[in-house]
Order: structure tokens, then sequence, then C-alpha cells
């Protein structure tokens, strides 16, 4: 029994001062941390944006040389080839070389905009000249399938506030979709509407649409749903996905409806100018 007391007699008692010094320490170890991880992801970033730097010059650098040579050989440009096989083998290695070219600039523009490192800045842009170019770049394309698009009230459509290449690129991803899954020879309808601050784009094609339960992986990168529209045609399923973060990158979002008469509608908002 002393010994006991003796023993709770000589115990430590805690002072409200080292209650307090021990959270204290604590709240310093935690901000420590923070710092140190914090240091760690900008670190990572770093090394992130000279990977893509690096990917991007070793990957375009011999594409650019691969479609500039088969360009020259199938322009006979010094000579001819012979047997007109060759010719064809030429514009095969062109229209391969630039398939890939733009699945590489895919991937990186993907992996920039992950990463944080895609700089888009947005300004007023009249939708009008936007879809000329957008149309232009996909003249062969629409030949190629006997589309035609139509433009509601083109001539006359609102301005947006959006990064010029960024929103270019999404809406060349998209309208090629519409393209590529859309009827042969059928119709692809551009809408703009201008409603509470923002731009409404849609892009109706008149294809089988999407079964509801496909879109949202149709959104992910090289996520490709179980309808036959996406299997029938190639592709490495990057288009969506590409469009889909651009627009939250700018400011906006892109959502996919498949339409009860047949047929997918892909929304594009994006603010409109003030005012």
């Amino acid at each position: 029994m002393a010994d006991a007391a003796s023993r709770r007699r000589e115990a430590p008692s805690t002072s409200p001062e080292s209650d307090s010094r021990r959270r204290e320490r604590a709240a310093e170890l935690r901000q420590a941390r923070r710092a140190a991880h914090l240091r760690l992801e900008s670190r990572a970033e770093e090394y992130r944006r000279s990977f893509l730097r690096m990917v991007s010059h070793e990957l375009r650098t011999p594409l650019n040389s691969i479609l500039g040579f088969s360009e020259l050989i199938s322009a006979e440009i010094y000579g001819p080839l012979g047997a007109p096989e060759y010719k064809d083998y030429a514009n095969l290695i062109r229209d391969s070389g630039q398939k890939l070219l733009a699945l590489s600039n895919q991937v990186l523009e993907i992996a920039r905009l992950e990463s944080g490192a895609a700089d888009l800045a947005a300004r007023r842009e009249p939708l009008d000249h936007v879809l000329d170019d957008v149309l232009d770049g996909l003249a062969d394309e629409m030949r190629a399938r006997k589309a035609e698009v139509v433009v509601a009230g083109q001539g006359a459509l609102p301005d947006v506030i959006a990064d010029p290449k960024g929103l270019r690129t999404a809406l060349a991803a998209l309208l090629s979709n519409a393209i590529v899954h859309g009827a042969d020879g059928g119709e692809i309808r551009i809408e703009a509407t201008l409603w509470d601050g923002e731009v409404r784009i849609d892009i109706i094609d008149q294809g089988p649409g999407v079964d509801p339960r496909d879109i949202p992986r149709l959104l992910r990168p090289f996520e490709q749903g179980e309808n036959a529209l996406i299997r029938r045609r190639e592709g490495a399923g990057l288009g969506l996905p590409l469009a889909f973060m651009l627009c939250k990158g700018m400011g906006g979002s892109l959502t996919l409806t498949s339409r009860t008469e047949g047929g997918l509608c892909a929304r594009v908002r994006v603010p409109a100018p003030a005012g």
C-alpha cells in the first residue's frame, strides 16, 4: 500500500503548458509534412512537363519526315516512280503517318490536360470563324463519308469566350465522331444558342446512337462501349475524352445524349461574352 501511494506521488503531473506544447509540435509536424508533400508534387509536375516536351519532340520529328518524304514520292517530284503501285504505297505511308501523328497529338494533349500543363487562354472568339476553320479541316473526311453538315443560323452565330485552339480541337473531335459514326451520306446538324450567360453548341448526327449506359465510358480515354457504333470504325477512343477535358478546361462542359429518334447529340457549353 505504501509503495503504491509512493508511486502515485512520484507520477509526473501533466501541466496545461506541456499539453499546449505537444499540440504545437504536432501542428508543426503536420505542416512540415504538407510542405514536403507539396515540394514532391511540384517536382513530379516538372518531371511530367519535361517528359511531355521530350515525347512531343521525339514523336513529331520523325513523323514529319515520314509525311514530307512520302508526299514528295507520291508527287513524283524527282521523276516517275515506274510501277503505279509505288505511288499507291507512298500514299498509304502518308495516310498512316497522318493518323499516327493525329493519335500522338491527342495522347500528348490529354496528358497535358490531366497534368495541368495545358495552356488554355480564353478570349472572345466568333463562332462562325471557328466552325469555318473546323469544317475546312474536315472537308476530306466529309467527302469520303458523303456527309452533309448543316449549320443553323450560319453567319449570325454568337461569339464565345474560349481558348481558340482548344475550342477548334474540341469541335473538330466531336464533328469527326459524328461523321465517322453517323449514317453514310447522312446529315449532321450544328445549332448554337445563347442561354443564360453561356453558348450551347449542339452537334447532332443521324447514326444509330449509343446505349446511355455506355456514355460515361466514352468520355474516358481509350474506353470503348459495347455498341456496334463504337466498334465498327477504327480509332483509339480519344476524341470524345479530349473534347470533354478541353471543354472543362475552358470553363465549359460537354454532355452526350442518345436521342430517342436516333442519333447522338453532343452539347458543348462555353461562356458567352459579358453584355
